[in-house]
């Protein structure tokens, strides 16, 4: 099991991503766009350096629901691979068996 704190911080990262989503995608939009000025594409990127950085998404990572596991995580099933496999004995995923030859 993961530390509370830890998962706490990843929900209040996927929160921030939300609510600065749209302005992100708007500050890029003029940052990437070639025929403003390259001052105002400079000045594009740094208003973009000022918002916090956990808004942005790439830093947030797939964690395990029941664990809260980072690594060996399913993104299908949203389970980390030891959960997944537990879940999988007692027939909770539909569709999967173990596989045997």
């Amino acid at each position: 099991m993961a530390k509370t704190s830890v998962i706490n911080r990843e929900k209040r990262r996927t929160k921030l991503v939300l609510q600065f989503a749209a302005k992100r995608a708007d500050i890029k939009k003029r940052a990437n766009d070639l025929n403003l000025s390259m001052d105002a594409r400079f000045a594009a990127r740094q208003e973009l350096q000022k918002l916090p950085r956990d808004s942005s998404p790439v830093r947030g990572t797939n964690r395990c629901r029941r664990t809260g596991r980072p690594h060996g995580y399913y993104r299908k099933f949203g389970l980390s691979r030891n959960m997944l496999r537990e879940a999988a004995m007692r027939g909770e995923v539909p569709g999967l068996v173990k596989a045997s030859w």
